[in-house]
């Protein structure tokens, strides 16, 4: 049986030590991604996320009903329920915030709590007078939406929010705050203002953020 040379069979070990070293980061640079309850919190970096939005919309819009404008809306208009519609909030952060997210959880809070009529946006009632009017010239005239039934909004919530952050060394305070107001679209008189605050406490490793 033949024998390798001396010199290659030095050389052998190290042949294999260098392909093992060059296949090691192949094998542990896999990705494991797992499904998750989208309504459990989960708090990673520390920023504004989903359960933020969720909580500070359900907060204020539950803190907007106990006010006493809705009730004397009713009293006044034989127990119907006002019409709401949510304007812009105005993000005056330094970190992305998706706005857009953050009302769609205000609106769903004002449905579900069946006080108030939701009116839709401006963007989406361009989208759904196309429609009717398209149902004007295709659609049977038993089953077309009638022009001029539109619910006009009597109140417009808007507002902002504001952050700010504290750092000192490995430790980090993230400080934010949602100013909303509630306007009777007809008198321009704010018949609402609420405000909800977060404040997290984060603690870095000694590898870093």
């Amino acid at each position: 049986m033949s024998r390798l040379p001396m010199s290659a069979a030095s050389y052998l070990p190290r042949v294999l030590l260098l392909a093992a070293l060059l296949t090691a980061p192949v094998a542990c640079g896999g990705k494991k991604v797992s499904r998750i309850d989208p309504t459990s919190v989960t708090d990673l970096s520390g920023r504004w996320n989903d359960t933020d939005s969720r909580l500070v919309a359900n907060a204020l819009i539950e803190q907007s009903l106990s006010g006493a404008w809705a009730r004397r809306y009713a009293e006044a208009n034989g127990g119907e329920a006002p019409a709401v519609i949510v304007g812009e909030f105005r993000n005056r952060t330094m970190e992305h915030i998706p706005v857009s997210t953050f009302i769609r959880d205000l609106e769903r809070a004002f449905v579900n709590s069946g006080a108030v009529r939701v009116v839709a946006s401006s963007d989406e009632r361009q989208e759904v007078r196309a429609e009717r009017q398209d149902q004007q010239e295709h659609a049977r005239a038993d089953t077309r939406a009638r022009l001029g039934q539109e619910l006009g909004a009597r109140y417009m919530l808007q507002g902002e929010i504001q952050a700010i952050e504290d750092e000192e060394g490995r430790e980090k305070v993230v400080f934010y705050q949602v100013d909303a107001t509630l306007v009777d679209l007809e008198s321009n008189v704010k018949v609402w203002v609420g405000q909800h605050k977060i404040k997290k406490y984060i603690e870095r490793s000694r590898l870093g953020w």
